[in-house]
């Protein structure tokens, strides 16, 4: 082969994008238990020409390179678990139905099948990671960022096939446990329960303070916004415990480390209220002139619509690696995020091949930027 020629697309039917898409939508994988879908992503993988593996920690690694020493790397980080839910797996009307199809097997399919059928510049390298535990607290990712050094990075999660997302918010999660003296519901003590709602009422106050400071909108980008994700209470006879999960969605202007130290100042010493902190993912946002958000937002455009840029209020494996990695990043993927974790996710195929032709030409229009912006010659 010519070493200035690049590495020709491997040429993968409709058919089989699709049946790669309902294999691993079709093989369980809760956070924890994606062995059987990573085996399943690795077999596809390596049939459609990627060099593919599982790494140390599990990740499933899918690799294909342009001739030649690499001299620019591409990373395309989806991930493969998901949350319960038993979804029958079932193709309707050219609607794939199943858990995982929008979160996010649907996006990590067509980083797959994209990167599979993009020309690449000799020295160019594309990796596709089928991550892990993304649901919960991303070890996946986070062995990814402590290993990868990608020259730049798409992220696997639904924007819409025509959408474009910039940034997403940070986390923090708190776990309160308040623990008392057993005592009649008549009596005048306030029960445990009672103790974790009012701290949680002072915590809405604070937010209230904190983003009317900022001028900010609630429940946008800019503001804080908190959830109770998990709540419950036991009794032995003795003592009573309440237990909250809360997560604390933060915007860039506060860092997670910065939020836990005002939720701590909330306690006072008579309420028997401990806090756990942990999550601590910062928010993140690119610019529109990121390389990432130029390349995917031409590639949508290249197919006869308008890109839309958006920033989403949730958290992803974007947050784990952006500020590590400190290079282009955007995220994109086909699905509606609105039916990320309902019982009626699915998936529309005629979206899904939209987008494999969108990350087709954002790897291309990516590599050939980059390839010349740095004069690297094959």
């Amino acid at each position: 082969m010519n070493s200035t020629a690049p590495l020709p697309a491997a040429h993968v039917s409709p058919e089989t994008g699709v049946a790669i898409l309902r294999d691993l939508v079709a093989t369980k994988s809760l956070t924890g238990q994606e062995q059987d879908a990573v085996a399943v992503f690795v077999e596809h993988a390596a049939a459609i020409g990627f060099d593919a593996h599982i790494d140390e920690v599990g990740n499933g690694i899918a690799s294909r390179q342009g001739e030649g020493p690499v001299t620019l790397d591409i990373a395309l980080v989806g991930h493969i678990d998901t949350v319960p839910g038993d979804i029958p797996v079932r193709i309707e009307d050219n609607i794939l139905h199943g858990r995982g199809s929008v979160d996010a097997k649907g996006p990590l399919a067509a980083f797959l099948l994209g990167a599979a059928e993009a020309d690449l510049p000799p020295g160019v390298r594309v990796r596709v990671a089928a991550a892990l535990g993304e649901e919960e607290d991303s070890p996946g990712a986070q062995h990814l960022r402590d290993t990868w050094r990608p020259d730049a990075c798409f992220i696997g999660e639904p924007s819409g096939w025509d959408g474009v997302t910039l940034g997403y918010k940070g986390r923090l999660v708190v776990e309160v446990e308040v623990t008392t003296p057993s005592g009649h519901s008549a009596g005048e003590d306030r029960s445990a329960p009672d103790i974790a709602l009012a701290w949680w009422r002072d915590a809405m106050v604070l937010l209230d303070r904190l983003n009317a400071e900022r001028e900010t909108t609630f429940d946008t980008f800019d503001s804080i916004h908190a959830t109770i994700t998990g709540m419950g209470s036991e009794s032995d006879g003795l003592t009573d415990t309440a237990r909250m999960t809360c997560s604390f969605r933060v915007p860039e202007w506060i860092t997670p480390e910065g939020l836990g130290p005002e939720l701590r100042a909330l306690v006072r010493e008579d309420d028997r209220v401990t806090l756990a902190l942990g999550g601590f993912e910062p928010a993140h946002r690119s610019d529109r002139n990121d390389a990432c958000v130029r390349a995917l937002t031409a590639a949508v455009r290249s197919q006869g619509v308008r890109p839309h840029p958006k920033l989403k209020t949730g958290t992803c494996d974007m947050n784990v690696v952006a500020r590590a990695w400190n290079c282009p990043i955007a995220a994109y993927g086909p699905g509606d995020s609105g039916l990320d974790h309902s019982p009626i996710e699915h998936l529309h195929l005629d979206e899904y091949a939209r987008a494999i032709r969108v990350v087709r030409g954002a790897i291309e229009l990516l590599a050939g930027e980059m390839v010349e912006t740095r004069g690297i010659e094959g």
